[in-house]
């Protein structure tokens, strides 16, 4: 029932990465990277040239040493990977900066940055390379597996030293929770101040362009200020993907229906403002949030402690729902793709949420003590109220496209309540019990069952005008 990534956009995103990564890999382009990266720190001289350490899922890696003992970092965005160069690098750069000066959360300095790049490799950042023995995913990670095979937690990890890991990923979350904003969006640095001046920048947009084939243009242009009106954007994102998703989107016609009834579900329900908690009241106070903060983005010493956060691209001013719902990554692998199925994610999950809540509340209460948090400000309670009301599982599908479908049972438990099993909630989608179709409406869905059939067969892409997208199929009903 899961949505799969669209092969025939994968494929192309890693032609045009492949490409890049050669021209990034050559000795000519090596060379003025190396003075590039040696003219930018003034206080001593290079060791050796700069050499390539690593390729992440959206930036190509150079790190240069310093006969002082420092270290730099260069990160040219990847065409193939990054779908929105220019726009994450700004947005990131902003946000380190932004909680360099205004948290402790320990974010590496930046000597240099911009939007053309040495030998025209596009944008850029040039950083302080923090050094550490390892993430924090290589200390929770059971054992015996190597670095290429999907993590999750070691079962039989030592509780306390769960506790303290968590309780420093505890305290950067509590940290984000206090940066507040008017608007739902991205940071600007502005004479007056920071501000969200920004759409949102999300690591779904990015995949949704890149391993989805969607429309540019019909993404969100502009900031929001209400979190009914983002979650509406969102479940008509959801709609329009499942829409225009040409390749590896459905199975079956019965499964096309289903994930098409979903969409039409989640539509009403955002439109009604029935997605948002009964506490929001449609507050005006968003949350800095980031889609990617997890444990392999977070580096440590020898002794366990936090050196460094990286990779803040997909940062952005959030609804507080988002910041009030626990990490997805306690177990470290998604729900969607755990082994055992979601059920066991989520059983499994229950008994780590315990641990990571008891290491949120000991850091709530040094903070409190020390002044630096008052008791209002708690996570912990929220949290724990975000998981057992089945909040959780709205923003995860909101914000995760290809994960909606497996959630789906959960968000339909939370909404709608009942004691169907989930696989009782799945078959009600083939009745009207969830909602209710005129004949026009039913005519619809048939018509687009029928077009995603057909174009399933042809493994083609759209070929879209991202002024002025047209394609019929992207129009979102009515509701």
């Amino acid at each position: 029932m899961q949505m799969d990534y669209d092969d025939v956009a994968w494929a192309r995103s890693d032609v045009i990465f492949d490409a890049f990564k050669k021209k990034a890999s050559s000795p000519d382009v090596l060379r003025e990277i190396t003075e590039f990266m040696a003219k930018k720190y003034l206080l001593s001289q290079p060791n050796d040239r700069a050499r390539i350490i690593g390729v992440g899922a959206f930036n190509f890696c150079y790190r240069m040493e310093f006969h002082d003992g420092f270290s730099s970092l260069l990160r040219l965005a990847s065409p193939g990977r990054s779908m929105f160069p220019e726009e994450k690098t700004q947005a990131e750069v902003a946000v380190m900066r932004f909680l360099k000066k205004n948290t402790d959360i320990p974010i590496p300095s930046i000597l240099d940055w911009g939007l053309n790049g040495p030998c025209q490799m596009g944008p850029y950042i040039l950083m302080e390379f923090v050094g550490s023995a390892s993430n924090l995913t290589a200390e929770l990670r059971a054992p015996g597996y190597s670095r290429e095979d999907r993590p999750f937690l070691d079962p039989h990890i030592d509780e306390s030293k769960l506790e303290h890991l968590y309780g420093q990923v505890a305290d950067i979350m509590l940290q984000l929770s206090r940066c507040s904003f008017s608007k739902i969006g991205c940071l600007a640095d502005r004479p007056d101040g920071w501000a969200v001046t920004k759409r949102p920048m999300t690591m779904n947009m990015n995949e949704l362009v890149q391993l989805g084939d969607y429309p540019r243009a019909k993404l969100p242009s502009s900031p929001f200020t209400s979190t009914s009106d983002y979650f509406r954007s969102l479940a008509e994102t959801h709609y329009i993907h499942l829409s225009t998703q040409r390749n590896d989107a459905i199975e079956s016609e019965e499964d096309c229906r289903r994930k098409y009834i979903i969409r039409k579900i989640l539509l009403k329900l955002a439109r009604q403002s029935k997605l948002t908690g009964e506490d929001t009241l449609d507050r005006c106070e968003f949350k800095l949030f980031c889609d990617d903060l997890r444990p392999t983005n977070i580096l440590i010493n020898e002794n366990y402690k936090v050196v460094a956060v990286i990779d803040w691209e997909f940062a952005y001013a959030a609804p507080a729902e988002f910041t009030y719902s626990p990490p997805w990554w306690l177990l470290l692998e998604t729900p969607e793709d755990w082994p055992l199925g979601i059920s066991d994610w989520a059983m499994t999950y229950d008994s780590r949420l315990n641990t990571f809540l008891r290491a949120m509340r000991h850091r709530e209460d040094v903070a409190i003590c020390n002044g630096f948090l008052s008791d209002s400000e708690r996570l912990s309670e929220r949290m724990r109220k975000s998981w057992s009301s089945g909040t959780f599982w709205v923003g995860y599908g909101l914000r995760k496209s290809w994960a909606l479908d497996i959630v789906w049972p959960f968000i339909d438990q939370k909404i709608f309540g009942g004691g169907e099993t989930h696989e009782e909630r799945i078959a009600l989608l083939d009745s009207e019990s969830r909602i209710q179709f005129t004949e026009n409406e039913r005519q619809e869905m048939e018509d687009f069952v029928q077009r995603k059939l057909k174009e399933s067969k042809t493994r083609k892409l759209n070929i879209w005008d991202n002024e002025n997208d047209t394609y019929e199929a992207i129009r979102v009903p009515q509701i």
